[in-house]
């Protein structure tokens, strides 16, 4: 069984709840924390959600919205189970046979 997992990054989300809409009313905030990012960096950690992170980064905004990881970070999955088949198993979604061609000019057979 393959099993692919991804996440949902509810960031923006936790700020409106707690009445904070722009981006820019994170940078002090971090900053108080010992977490200095410029306002664009703020920007896409609000808008996009993050590939990596440092654990600094993240306690932060757990404390500052007064939140869990796992409210912010909410775990999925992606891709549903995909169960290969066994040796002699017919597979629905089987590939179509290849087949050559042979292209003939108006004459030649």
């Amino acid at each position: 069984m393959i099993k692919k997992m991804g996440y949902r990054w509810h960031l923006r989300q936790l700020m409106a709840a707690r009445g904070m809409f722009q981006t820019s009313d994170l940078v002090p905030l971090l900053a108080e924390r010992g977490i200095h990012l410029s306002r664009e960096q703020v920007f896409r950690l609000v808008t996009q959600s993050p590939q990596r992170m440092s654990m600094d980064t993240l306690a932060a905004l757990c404390d500052i919205l007064d939140c869990g990881v796992e409210q912010l970070i909410e775990v999925v999955v992606v891709e549903q189970s995909v169960r290969k088949p066994a040796a002699g198993e017919a597979d629905s979604r089987r590939v179509p046979q290849v087949r050559r061609t042979t292209i003939r000019r108006p004459g030649q057979e």
